[in-house]
């Protein structure tokens, strides 16, 4: 993993940490347990980091509903 994905990877767990309004350590664990942060969020950086703050964490918030790390809305 590269600086730039670092960087990325602790954009993304704080804005769903903030989104979700648990802490970063939570979105962190639910990230990390759930493959989406090795399996998602670092492999598709050089797409990923394109995208609004806002698609992200849709996108990240609905991958963890079907991952089953939240609960469905």
């Amino acid at each position: 993993m590269n600086s730039n994905q670092v960087d990325f990877s602790t954009f993304c767990i704080g804005c769903v940490a903030s989104s979700l309004g648990m802490s970063e350590a939570e979105a962190y664990r639910r990230l990390k347990e759930s493959g989406i942060l090795m399996d998602y969020i670092v492999p598709c950086y050089d797409i990923l980091h394109t995208f609004s703050r806002e698609y992200i964490v849709e996108d990240l918030i609905s991958l963890m509903r079907k991952r089953g790390v939240l609960e469905a809305a």
